[in-house]
């Protein structure tokens, strides 16, 4: 049976910024989550990447340079003996009204449909709501993780009914691993 991990990006993976991370010089991994992915990786699990991007449509950068920060990722998790299988991204601006955009369960939906995985043999993991009401929105347990906005999200305690709790990706990792979901 596959399973799935599917990752939010700024806030779980790497740094997040108010003012976007427009470039691959930008994007800083936030200590322990490479490790984390590769570890998931090698376990078994496969690895998606659902991130909203609007800094694309608003001109803060190109998708050239966000696949440029990808790639980045990319190569460092493959270094730590891991692999990501997917990467999904929204471009679009918020007021767009697109089906990929979270919250809404475009980006996790077709990431489950790509990969051949059921919905209840897939996690997402996330540090704002919007992560959590994609993920469960598309049948995913959910995680967030207390980095990024993850601190605040956790505060606010709204629409967190059901969805585990963790310091970073790395403690979810350390975790899901030894209970071996």
């Amino acid at each position: 049976m596959k399973k799935l991990i599917i990752l939010d990006r700024d806030g779980v993976i790497n740094k997040d910024s108010d003012s976007y991370i427009r470039s691959s010089k930008e994007w800083i991994p936030i200590p322990g989550s490479i490790e984390a992915i590769s570890q998931l990786s090698r376990a078994g699990y496969l690895i998606a990447i659902a991130t909203n991007q609007a800094g694309i449509a608003r001109g803060y950068f190109t998708e050239k340079n966000l696949n440029s920060m990808h790639q980045k990722m990319v190569t460092l998790v493959a270094e730590c003996g891991g692999k990501i299988n997917t990467i999904r991204f929204c471009p679009h601006h918020p007021n767009e009204n697109c089906l990929c955009r979270k919250p809404k369960p475009g980006m996790p939906t077709r990431i489950l449909k790509d990969l051949n995985i059921l919905p209840e043999n897939s996690w997402f993991v996330g540090d704002a709501l919007t992560d959590i009401q994609a993920g469960k929105s598309a049948g995913c347990k959910t995680v967030l993780v207390k980095t990024g906005r993850g601190e605040k999200t956790f505060k606010q305690q709204e629409g967190l009914t059901n969805t585990l709790v963790y310091d970073n990706l790395f403690t979810f990792c350390e975790n899901i691993l030894t209970a071996g979901n």
